[in-house]
């Protein structure tokens, strides 16, 4: 079997969830798929659920209502009358960029006298900078209006403060016990504030900073609101759901030369832009700057309206995308490889070092890993002077700042949360943190914990995987983080097309079929799993995202693989001719029938790769677990051997090379005139030195070399030649004998039948033998 690699958690119903699911929809005129989705959401009363499907008309919260809004308001209109030059502060991240972009448009708007800095993650670091604000205010800042950032710049914040220069903090993140003593805080979470939504990110408060001081809700910045807001994964309910939704339309027909040809580099679809094409097309590129250079730019390409210089700074924001692209490709590579060690995989959690990496793609390195892995995963780049620097990316059954915390004195530098942390480390505390991480497994319970869940809206049958459905799932768009897309189990009869693809054959391409319909889907980072698909397509259960896909004007269903199972033995047909060391690298148990075979293959066994004579007593078969995989590596004489080694496994996952040098079976059994023809040699011919002029015996008798070694030892052990140190010669009036009765004949007859079987049946016809015999056992 191939395991899931998350657990599967279909959402709890109701008993009266279907007849509720009716009424909804009888409510709403939608259909009952919708309805049920929406119970499933606690969307329950038909309010409710008119709400959250009609976001784009629901009204947006009294910016007033957040704490210090108006305070905040009334000093920025101050300093725009005394024409003081505002700076607004923001982050390198596309929540940051999105954010600056809108509360330097709406200043500039006013007529403020205004700026703005976006940090350097490698010089200034997140957040407040002392230097950085020293330098702004050496510039003439009178001042300051951080978004995105700043609830956590105590020192900086009162230190700028103290100078007489006021901060103006707009900010989303969590709010520490101790706040800075800034002129104002404008945070949707103040335990002071009455605001009725909390989960806003910054681009969203910079866009309700920007609704008060026009007293008006500035829909030309909505582009930017969404894009902050679905970058930043907060949560897609209440007010970042009416944000989203109608930043789209704003997006869709964009006025800002920047975006548009940042959506044209990016290669999307104006017309379609939709929630994934932010998450995967707008956002990472506009993180991509922040995460290679200074992200400066970023501002500026989001708002000029100069066409020219929008084409120019897509191209280079799209550039800096490719190469983020490549970096993360080749260091991926080589921490994965570093990840399988075999001391790695005895691990719970695992510290990745590396030499000349860019730190700033680190986060990204991590979270493939975790995603590979399952483990919750640091990745560093070690300096010449032994200093570690990087990300930790995490799983939820893990608290990796909680791991990391109780040593944060023998670090250099340390901060995160639960599941993401970055860190800088010295070469020589190494071993304490990789303690402290495995320390803290054990203490978390991770072992019993590790797989993650997938919550399921249920199954859908492939007849009903249609571009209809579709339509009526996505009147729950947009999704993301509180709102997910539907995820379905579907559990295929038949899979007529499994296919690895990609450069590395990383991905997987298949056709799900019920025997009359067929559905289409994809499978990133799975292509390992096409032989055990292919092993047993009629056990094959799907987790996965109904999408579509467009080619040559041509709109297909199709579904997004999230994880898949394939249930019972898997038997992975991967008969050869000629073994490789490549063969013997992959982890497992190698059976094998030949002790000759064996001695020879010895040096192709990889460090993880165990090999296996077996024996009459299959002692050695006693040893194997159930999870681990098993090769036989050559064909059996007899089909009794084989199966004997079946009833021994316990079987998992069987992988048939079944080589075989010479076939019996393509040779055959000799004829009866072939036989005739060689005792009449041998009563005419004596002093045969069959040792050396075997070839020239069977070139005579037009024989293969290898079927008259047979028919020598059938004579042989009937009595018809007699043969001392390599000389044959013929028996005079030979005993009457049935040749059939010899145990060389008797064997090969066996090897024909277990050949036939084993070597030279169909896949399928073999895949299903195998299964019988193994299900005999049970």
């Amino acid at each position: 079997m191939l395991a899931a690699k998350k657990n599967w958690l279909t959402r709890p119903t109701s008993e009266n969830l279907t007849a509720d699911a009716t009424t909804l929809a009888t409510a709403l005129s939608v259909p009952e798929l919708v309805a049920k989705l929406l119970i499933e959401r606690g969307l329950t009363t038909t309010a409710q659920a008119e709400a959250f499907l009609h976001a784009d008309q629901q009204p947006l919260n009294d910016p007033l209502a957040m704490h210090d809004m108006a305070r905040a308001v009334d000093r920025i209109q101050e300093a725009v009358v005394a024409g003081d030059q505002i700076t607004v502060y923001g982050d390198y991240d596309a929540d940051g960029l999105t954010s600056t972009s809108i509360m330097f448009e709406t200043l500039d708007q006013i007529g403020a006298q205004v700026n703005y800095y976006i940090p350097d993650r490698f010089k200034d670091g997140y957040g407040p900078n002392q230097a950085a604000f020293d330098r702004l205010i050496a510039a003439g800042t009178k001042l300051f209006v951080t978004v995105d950032n700043g609830v956590a710049g105590n020192a900086v914040i009162d230190a700028v403060q103290a100078q007489g220069i006021d901060v103006i903090v707009t900010d989303h993140h969590e709010m520490p016990t101790v706040l800075p003593k800034a002129y104002a805080i404008v945070h949707p979470r103040h335990p002071e504030s009455q605001y009725p939504f909390g989960d806003l990110s910054g681009a969203g408060v910079a866009f309700k900073v920007a609704t008060a001081l026009l007293e008006e809700v500035p829909e030309e910045l909505l582009d930017l609101a969404a894009i902050g807001t679905v970058a930043d994964l907060v949560s897609l309910t209440g007010e970042n759901r009416t944000i989203v939704t109608l930043g789209l339309k704003v997006l869709r027909q964009t006025a800002r030369p920047g975006l548009a040809a940042l959506i044209k580099a990016a290669g999307l679809d104006a017309d379609k832009l939709d929630e994934t094409s932010i998450g995967f097309g707008i956002a990472p590129r506009l993180n991509a700057l922040g995460r290679l250079q200074s992200a400066q730019s970023g501002v500026e390409l989001l708002t000029t309206f100069d066409d020219d210089r929008a084409t120019d700074l897509a191209t280079q924001v799209n550039q800096l995308n490719e190469k983020r692209q490549g970096l993360v490709r080749d260091i991926a590579t080589t921490a994965l490889q570093q990840a399988e060690t075999a001391e790695n995989q005895q691990r719970q959690t695992l510290v990745i070092t590396g030499h000349d990496w860019h730190e700033g793609v680190l986060g990204i390195v991590a979270s493939r890993i975790v995603e590979s892995t399952g483990k919750p995963t640091l990745v560093l780049n070690e300096d010449s002077d032994g200093r570690l620097k990087g990300s930790g990316r995490s799983v939820t059954a893990y608290n990796l700042f909680a791991a990391i915390d109780p040593i944060r004195d023998d670090l250099v530098a340390f901060g995160g949360h639960h599941m993401a942390v970055g860190l800088t480390v010295m070469a020589d505390q190494l071993a304490t943190l990789k303690h402290a991480l495995e320390a803290a497994a054990d203490q978390q319970q991770l072992a019993d914990n590790a797989q993650p869940t997938l919550t399921l809206d249920g199954k859908l049958a492939i007849k009903d995987a249609n571009l209809k459905t579709l339509a009526a799932i996505q009147q729950l768009a947009p999704f993301g983080t509180d709102n997910p897309a539907p995820l379905f189990e579907l559990n295929p009869t038949t899979v007529p097309q499994v296919r690895a693809i990609g450069s590395d054959q990383q991905h997987l391409k298949l056709q799900l079929s019920d025997g009359q319909n067929k559905l289409d889907a994809i499978a990133f980072s799975m292509g390992a799993a096409a032989p055990a698909i292919q092993a047993s397509p009629a056990d094959l259960a799907v987790v996965g995202e109904l999408s579509s896909n467009t080619w040559q004007g041509q709109t297909k269903p199709q579904i997004m693989v999230k994880d898949l199972a394939v249930t019972g033995t898997q038997v992975i047909d991967a008969r050869t001719q000629h073994l490789t060391a490549q063969q013997f690298q992959t982890p497992g148990i190698y059976l094998f029938f030949h002790q000759n075979l064996l001695k020879r293959l010895t040096d192709f066994m990889g460090p993880q790769a165990r090999a296996v004579l077996v024996s009459d007593q299959m002692t050695d078969l006693s040893t194997i677990k159930a999870d681990e995989p098993v090769f036989i590596v050559d064909c059996p004489d007899t089909l009794a051997d084989f199966t004997a080694v079946l009833a021994a496994l316990p079987l998992n996952q069987l992988t048939l090379y079944l080589y075989r040098r010479d076939s019996v079976y393509l040779t055959g059994m000799p004829s009866r005139e072939q036989f005739a023809k060689l005792f009449k040699f041998t009563v005419a011919h004596h002093d045969v030195d069959i040792h050396h002029q075997l070839s020239l015996v069977a070139g005579h008798l037009h024989l293969d070399r290898n079927l008259l070694i047979f028919m020598i030892q059938v004579f042989f052990e009937v009595g018809f030649v007699k043969i001392n140190d390599g000389v044959m010669n013929g028996v005079s009036n030979p005993p009457k004998a049935d040749l059939h009765h010899a145990p060389s004949y008797q064997l090969r007859e066996q090897e024909l039948v277990a050949e036939e079987t084993l070597l030279y049946s169909k896949s399928a016809a073999l895949q299903i033998w195998v299964k019988d015999q193994a299900a005999v056992k049970n």
